[in-house]
């Protein structure tokens, strides 16, 4: 029986999301795609929770726990996105490529949903999902 190719379970919402905490501010390493990606919705949903909840009650205090959860969620948004340009090959660095306007978002978003290079590369093995 061979289990080297033994598959492994999707990664869920929830595994996504404890490990890049886990992972809060380790840029070295790789991220799989559903890892970034699952991470992202996940800022994405809290920040647009509070958004809606601070447009339907006037409570401006939403705003400010919005503005406290995107300063919790900077390192380790920034780790994961350098791990994901770590699995297609590129140098964390590429990152900064955000700066362009409009341009260099949506080469970074490209190179994002780009699938994982299938081998260990310069910055470690394959993430298992």
């Amino acid at each position: 029986m061979d289990f080297n190719n033994v598959p492994t379970p999707p990664l869920t919402f929830q595994d996504a999301v404890k490990r890049v905490f886990n992972k809060y501010a380790e840029f070295n390493g790789r991220a799989s795609r559903a890892e970034f990606w699952w991470f992202i919705l996940f800022t994405f949903i809290v920040s647009a929770v509070l958004g809606i909840l601070s447009a339907i009650t006037g409570w401006g205090v939403f705003n400010y726990i919005n503005g406290l959860f995107e300063l919790a969620v900077i390192i380790p948004t920034l780790a994961v996105s350098w791990r994901r340009l770590h699995d297609i090959g590129k140098a964390g660095g590429w990152w900064f490529i955000n700066f362009i306007p409009l341009v260099g978002s949506v080469i970074f978003i490209i190179w994002c949903a780009q699938p994982s290079e299938p081998r260990a590369n310069r910055f470690g093995d394959v993430p298992l999902n």
